[in-house]
């Protein structure tokens, strides 16, 4: 008896450790909608935590000195994307990641070199 027992154990120590492994890391509600967005907006992308890390990164390069809209869509198109696209992008991940920053598109501060604020309109169902 002592011997079945054992081998009982074992496989649902087997199992345990598999289903924990397998678990998927925890989701990020932030992560999830800015996701959401793009596909939404027609944006593809090819690997969810790549292009997470990418939102991720705009506002960061938003706050340093003589950044700008213009040159942060910029850095995001020299990763593969159209200009357009890059600016959607960009003013998406601004909206999920950075809300606060959303005033800064409104007065017209970081849309320097963007043109007639179409992105603007188009973020506004996006902003929090």
């Amino acid at each position: 008896m002592n011997k079945a027992k054992r081998n009982l154990t074992v496989p649902l120590v087997g199992v345990a450790t598999a289903v924990t492994v397998a678990a998927p890391a925890h989701a990020d509600p932030t992560n999830d909608s800015f996701l959401s967005a793009l596909s939404n907006a027609g944006i593809g992308f090819n690997d969810p935590n790549a292009t997470a890390s990418l939102g991720q990164s705009v506002c960061p390069m938003l706050v340093q000195p003589g950044q700008s809209f213009a040159s942060v869509a910029s850095s995001i198109g020299n990763q593969g994307i159209s200009p357009q696209m890059a600016s959607f992008f960009t003013g998406i991940a601004i909206s999920m990641y950075c809300p606060q920053i959303m005033n800064g598109l409104g007065d017209g501060t970081l849309m320097s070199g963007l043109g007639n604020g179409t992105l603007l309109n188009f973020l506004q169902p996006f902003g929090r």
